[in-house]
């Protein structure tokens, strides 16, 4: 495993894999890698296969946070994202300072990729500069790696579809692949964020997955559409029972379009950011 850090470095080898048809499978991570990045890992070997190349970039974005967001204290180890890394069998890991990501020189960066549809509810609503900055990261990472396949999991599903209708409205030449949600034994989605519960807190962050198993059973024991304003209220009232909980949004919305939707069925997707003390979790499924 090689571990690149400059941005004319990695294109240098790309464009290298490029001209001797070498696939090139990738994973954009933030670090703080657990099982659920691993089998983002293991997917994209899966794509490529043995002859291929398999890259992982660690990089905690900055322009995807709110001056009032936890960059600062987003958690860290790129020992321990190396030695995971290397197990999983990734051939490169790109690590690129933001120096190298966001030039300072030449008058600063000013150039956005921004998506005006996909990205203006949910998390586009409770963090309005957050994907303009995934999406500009993103693209650029694409535009570094030059992968032949990017995979993302589904537990950021708004993410993933944006970043699909990006490579699609700008012809990326690259193929996006989502994979399921990986989750601890209790249920509880694996997330870095996850590190920053306290014992005591760990516990209630199961508000999440318990509030989405309610939803499925209401729905599949239905006979006809339920409310969202009314199932709203019942999986409030749920996380409520949790002390540290505290909702952001509970949404049900079309799973292509991700317009919201006043009445929930099978099919529908349901997505939920909930705060468990200072720590915001999300989390989503089809119903």
């Amino acid at each position: 495993m090689r571990m690149v850090t400059s941005v004319s470095a990695m294109q240098r080898l790309a464009k290298s894999w490029q001209r001797k048809g070498v696939r090139v499978g990738f994973v954009p991570t933030m670090g703080y890698l657990h099982a659920g990045h691993l089998s983002l890992v293991k997917r994209a070997r899966q794509i490529v296969g043995k002859q291929g190349v398999v890259v992982v970039s660690i990089y905690v974005n900055p322009t995807q946070f709110a001056p009032t967001e936890d960059l600062s204290r987003y958690p860290r180890d790129l020992d321990g994202d190396k030695k995971l890394c290397r197990e999983a069998g990734v051939d490169i890991i790109f690590v690129p300072a933001s120096k190298e990501m966001y030039p300072p020189e030449g008058g600063g960066f000013s150039t956005y990729v921004v998506e005006e549809n996909l990205s203006k509810s949910m998390e586009g609503e409770s963090r309005p500069t957050h994907f303009r900055g995934v999406t500009t990261v993103v693209a650029k990472l694409f535009n570094i790696v030059l992968p032949e396949v990017a995979v993302f999991g589904a537990k950021d599903f708004q993410q993933a579809a944006v970043v699909q209708q990006m490579v699609h409205d700008l012809n990326f030449p690259l193929k996006i692949v989502v994979v399921p949600t990986h989750r601890e034994p209790d249920g509880l989605a694996m997330s870095s964020r996850n590190k920053y519960l306290s014992l005591e807190e760990r516990p209630q962050a199961l508000a999440l997955s318990r509030a989405i198993q309610q939803a499925q059973r209401l729905v599949h024991h239905s006979k006809r559409p339920i409310a969202a304003e009314k199932l709203q209220t019942t999986l409030a009232k749920l996380i409520s029972e949790h002390p540290a909980a505290r909702i952001d949004y509970i949404a049900f919305f079309d799973p292509q379009t991700l317009r919201p939707l006043e009445k929930v069925s099978r099919g529908v997707q349901m997505a939920l950011a909930v705060f468990i003390g200072k720590t915001r979790l999300i989390d989503n499924a089809k119903l």
